[in-house]
């Protein structure tokens, strides 16, 4: 989509306060810089379709569904398991079955009301366990330090840094920095640079805009869509996150 486009619909959209909506890690690229309550469940899932390379040689990604479980173990650390069915569609060839398994943790570094930061470490495991065509072959890890500020009652700015190992080669860097705006008590939108280093040697830049609405406080929905600055990508998904709150007593 045009970026000016984007803008101009987020200039329509800015303004009202912020409200108590589910924090999830969908549908941008930033990772959120808190975990779930203790023995809460929250389960992010959605289908996302990607289209990259040039017009001789391409490859064409549909996750449906992408399903990232979230399960609090104590007030600052969550366990978590993401899996997805993939179709992965490369030239004239055509491959449809299970990604590798991830699973992982996400530690709260700091989280105070006196400080306007809060950071977690997110680290995940990559099994190779996902159908012959669609599987790395190899264990890998993801890893990520995120940090978010809040800016005022309705703006939030996140970011994160972060390293990929794939079991080969010198692995990525990565880098991500999303505003977050409150448009009222329903409705949030988000634009975000974000990309990587890969295998240490040639940067990528990409760029992304969405909206989150919240239906009810245990459930939201989302849309969003990315393209390459740098090269040639595109992407559009769509999802929800349902919490759900251990009861007490």
């Amino acid at each position: 989509m045009n970026k000016k486009l984007i803008l101009a619909i987020l200039v329509i959209l800015i303004g009202g306060e912020i409200d108590a909506q589910i924090i999830t890690d969908r549908p941008d690229q930033t990772e959120s810089s808190s975990t779930i309550t203790k023995g809460s469940l929250q389960i992010e899932s959605g289908v996302f379709m990607s289209n990259e390379g040039n017009e001789s040689s391409s490859t064409r990604q549909t996750f449906l569904p992408t399903n990232l479980f979230r399960y609090g173990l104590t007030n600052g650390i969550e366990l978590r398991i993401l899996n997805q069915f993939e179709g992965r569609e490369i030239e004239n060839d055509n491959f449809q079955g299970v990604s590798d398994l991830e699973v992982g943790a996400k530690i709260q570094l700091l989280k105070k009301e006196s400080v306007n930061t809060e950071i977690v470490l997110l680290t995940h495991l990559i099994i190779p366990s996902g159908t012959n065509e669609l599987t790395g072959g190899k264990y890998g890890s993801i890893n990520k330090l995120c940090i978010s500020h809040e800016l005022n009652e309705n703006t939030e700015i996140g970011y994160n840094l972060g390293y990929n190992y794939f079991g080969e080669g010198d692995g990525d860097l990565t880098y991500s920095l999303a505003i977050g705006i409150g448009v009222n008590d329903k409705v949030g939108v988000y634009i975000e640079p974000y990309g990587e280093v890969t295998n240490l040697e040639e940067f990528i830049l990409n760029f992304d805009a969405g909206f989150t609405y919240l239906v009810n406080q245990n459930l939201q929905l989302d849309f969003s869509f990315g393209t390459g600055v740098n090269q040639r990508m595109n992407y559009i998904s769509a999802g929800c996150s349902w919490l759900i709150v251990k009861e007490n007593g």
